[in-house]
């Protein structure tokens, strides 16, 4: 499992874009994690699944709330990854209204899931392999913080706890 210290595995995350412009083209675009996260203080926050009862009701609205407060303390880009593809992840952004502030990364074969440690295999429900829910602030592609949910939690995944870590 990926720990503090840990550099981001390399993978590639699918983001679909509304708009053509930036060199990125309507639909799906790869996004080199390597790459995006080189150079940057990250809040990620990972969830098993879009639509979800709780993901939708807590956890993505706790991070579009604390935007301005993240940023604030110097995080540069929040991003939300979860195992679906990049059109279901298009579309949760919409329904989230999360332009702007939270970038919603598809992980859609969970190899990024799956190279950090944290899966969760709901193969037995009719799911497959998903990510655990965690959040970890990440500096210059390097794991800060880690907090991981345990089963059927929500208590150190959410936006207070990763921006009372980025405040230091």
């Amino acid at each position: 499992m990926i720990k503090v210290g840990d550099t981001l595995p390399a993978a590639t995350l699918m983001e679909y874009s509304e708009v053509e412009g930036g060199g990125c083209s309507l639909g799906p675009n790869a996004v080199d994690v390597a790459k995006a996260s080189a150079g940057k203080t990250i809040a990620l926050f990972a969830l098993p699944g879009a639509f979800t009862p709780t993901c939708s009701a807590k956890h993505v609205p706790g991070y579009v709330e604390n935007f301005a407060a993240l940023k604030a303390a110097g995080v540069d880009e929040i991003w939300c990854v979860s195992v679906n593809d990049a059109f279901v992840m298009g579309a949760w952004a919409r329904e989230q209204k999360t332009d702007g502030k939270v970038r919603m990364l598809a992980d859609g074969s969970a190899a990024f899931a799956q190279a950090t440690g944290l899966t969760l295999d709901l193969t037995a429900k009719g799911m497959g392999l998903r990510s655990n829910r965690y959040s970890m602030l990440v500096k210059d592609g390097k794991v800060a913080s880690l907090n991981v949910e345990g089963p059927g939690k929500f208590e150190v995944s959410d936006a207070a706890t990763l921006l009372a870590q980025a405040q230091g």
